[in-house]
């Protein structure tokens, strides 16, 4: 694999955990509170939204660096 492909394959796993992690946990302590199930609620809101969320990281990581780069007139 390029070290590029590799790179950006990295990336959408390791931004996949941290971003889903917090966003799971928060959105899942709001919804139902610390009951005394929330580490099986927020495990299971986790494993489907990384299922869901490193594809879609990887796939659109590129198309917003280059939205962005166009918005600030930067190249990519």
């Amino acid at each position: 694999m390029a070290p590029q492909k590799k790179f950006h394959l990295v990336f959408s796993l390791l931004m996949g955990l941290l971003m889903i992690s917090l966003m799971t946990f928060v959105i899942t302590a709001v919804n139902v509170g610390f009951a005394p199930d929330f580490l099986a609620r927020w495990g299971k809101a986790f494993m489907v939204a990384y299922v869901v969320g490193v594809p879609v990281i990887f796939f659109l990581a590129p198309v917003a660096r280059k939205m962005t780069g166009k918005l600030l007139g930067m190249p990519v």
